[in-house]
């Protein structure tokens, strides 16, 4: 277990390396020079002159990485123009809002998703099995900043019984995480679904019923508990995508976490606060699927370090 613990570990540490030298080659050579980006088309040589002097673009690239990657190894991303202060504590401010949003989601496409998808593999081939298949791919087909907008529309502009932005209040919470979460109650409802009939098709269900045990225990003791790995392994990768969609999500709700931040920063040239967001967002996606990966030996003692 250490050693693939350490294996995994090492992995994470590669994937987290390559997205700070993407972030870094995009910031630095593809997007052109951050002077420029940073000051603006107004700015005068000599100011650019002097910005580049301070920022070390008049050294070679590589050395310019090799000192970027020590600094952000010691969490040093640099000073934000705009917001002032260090980039990664602004960053950190907003990172509470998007995870309350993210976790909000979470248990939407938990409470509504799993429910709905043992209830169409209960009734295989009825009008609910069929009814959940069509609007789960309903959900994952349509834009999700088209259905927030039109959720606002609806509820806010319209009806007027919840907030279309973020308020400070609970119930602001409900249109974007159920937003956030549409795509992915019917991504859940048919694994959960799929899971379940393969499940109570094994022979151990067989012997179970064979033996007398009630329809209840066979499926809630049994069935469910091996329908577990799937669903956990979707579930931290969800979480992660939630972070990521946030950036658009949050755009449409006016919700300030750090895809607002992060848009914001790269629309006012403040890359410092961009960069330190992007790191951030890959390190918890990484971070989740480690976590995954190491809740497998808990849920399914089947799996062994032979079979990873």
């Amino acid at each position: 277990m250490i050693t693939y613990l350490a294996r995994r570990l090492g992995q994470s540490v590669f994937l987290v390396f390559g997205a700070i030298t993407i972030v870094f080659l995009v910031l630095r050579v593809i997007s052109g020079d951050p002077a420029t980006l940073m000051l603006g088309a107004q700015a005068t040589e000599a100011e650019l002159a002097t910005a580049r002097e301070q920022l070390g673009l008049n050294d070679p690239l590589w050395e310019q990485y090799v000192r970027h990657l020590g600094d952000v190894v010691t969490l040093d991303f640099g000073e934000s123009w705009r917001l002032g202060g260090d980039a990664l504590a602004n960053v950190l401010e907003r990172l509470p809002a998007t995870l309350t949003l993210a976790g909000y989601a979470l248990l939407l496409t938990i409470v509504i998703g799993f429910p709905l998808g043992i209830h169409a593999a209960r009734n295989t081939g009825k009008l609910v099995d069929r009814l959940v298949s069509s609007l789960s791919l309903a959900g994952q087909a349509l834009p999700s900043f088209w259905v927030g907008i039109m959720l606002v529309l609806i509820f806010a502009r319209t009806l007027g019984v919840l907030p279309g932005t973020a308020d400070g209040t609970p119930a602001s919470l409900i249109l974007p995480a159920f937003t956030l979460a549409l795509p992915f109650l019917g991504w859940l409802a048919r694994l959960v679904r799929n899971g379940t009939l393969e499940e109570l098709g094994r022979d151990y269900v067989r012997t179970a019923r064979s033996k007398g045990l009630t329809e209840r225990a066979v499926f809630g003791v049994h069935v469910l508990r091996n329908t577990l790995t799937p669903v956990v392994t979707v579930l931290g990768l969800v979480l992660g995508n939630f972070i990521a969609d946030a950036v658009i999500i949050e755009q449409v709700f006016a919700w300030q976490g750090i895809g607002t931040l992060m848009i914001d920063s790269i629309v006012h040239r403040d890359y410092a606060v961009a960069e330190a967001a992007i790191v951030l967002i890959a390190v918890f996606y990484i971070g989740l699927n480690l976590l995954v990966d190491m809740l497998y030996f808990a849920l399914d003692p089947r799996i062994t370090l032979e079979t990873v």
